[in-house]
């Protein structure tokens, strides 16, 4: 297994359009357990993304995906930044 755990940061009064916009495009990729968008109550303008892949392999892959690849175009000028990124191995959970 293969995870990711990252913080985005929308331009400022744009999150809950980015989150259209990544939640559109991430529809059905092979090898994605798992692909959670989460508003920071914290931070109007930050999204916390948490993914679960099969491998790390399926990852990259996706990132060829049509769908994918048209909702980072869609979605870049709304991302102001992106604040971190961990990789993870997931063990369990639901």
């Amino acid at each position: 297994m293969f995870g990711l755990i990252g913080k985005m940061r929308a331009a400022p009064g744009r999150r809950a359009e980015l989150i259209a916009i990544i939640g559109g495009g991430s529809g059905k990729m092979p090898g994605c357990r798992s692909y959670v968008l989460a508003e920071d109550p914290a931070d109007l303008d930050v999204i916390w993304i948490t993914e679960i892949w099969e491998s790390e392999a399926a990852h990259k892959a996706s990132l060829q995906l049509q769908s994918v690849k048209d909702a980072i175009a869609k979605g870049r000028p709304l991302i102001a930044g992106f604040e971190m990124s961990v990789k993870t191995h997931p063990v369990a959970g639901v």
